[in-house]
């Protein structure tokens, strides 16, 4: 299987965090192809920005390869996919997530409960 981390997922990889349950770790583990999306590293930046989270955004970017993670970045067709989403999530970071999804296909994973209005390629754990 070839997964998107949503953001948070991506930070408690990092941080070894609890939340990320075992059945988390264990897709992320067995993933053929796991992406990290340019869109998570922007929003950490902004959130950072606004002191609604304290990390090196710059050791975010620097943790992707070395675990074994590929980068994704936002292109025309991602953008422009996020005009056929239906409403289900108003977030504007989760949607190019979404959209992301469906343009690679990739499944996204996240713990998110409100994305499971995008049943096809979401993961929820």
């Amino acid at each position: 299987m070839r997964i998107l981390l949503d953001t948070h997922v991506f930070l408690w990889w990092l941080n070894d965090d609890e939340k990320l349950s075992a059945e988390g770790r264990a897709m992320i583990v067995s993933a053929v192809d796991v992406y990290v999306s340019s869109a998570s590293i922007w929003e950490a930046a902004i959130k950072v920005g606004i002191g609604k989270l304290e990390v090196d955004v710059d050791q975010l970017v620097a943790q992707i390869k070395p675990n074994g993670f590929r980068e994704l970045p936002i292109t025309a067709m991602h953008a422009a996919m996020v005009k056929n989403l239906p409403g289900v999530h108003r977030d504007p970071f989760d949607r190019i997530l979404v959209a992301q999804a469906l343009v690679e296909p990739l499944r996204l994973v996240t713990c998110d409960a409100i994305l499971k209005g995008y049943p096809a390629l979401v993961e929820v754990i």
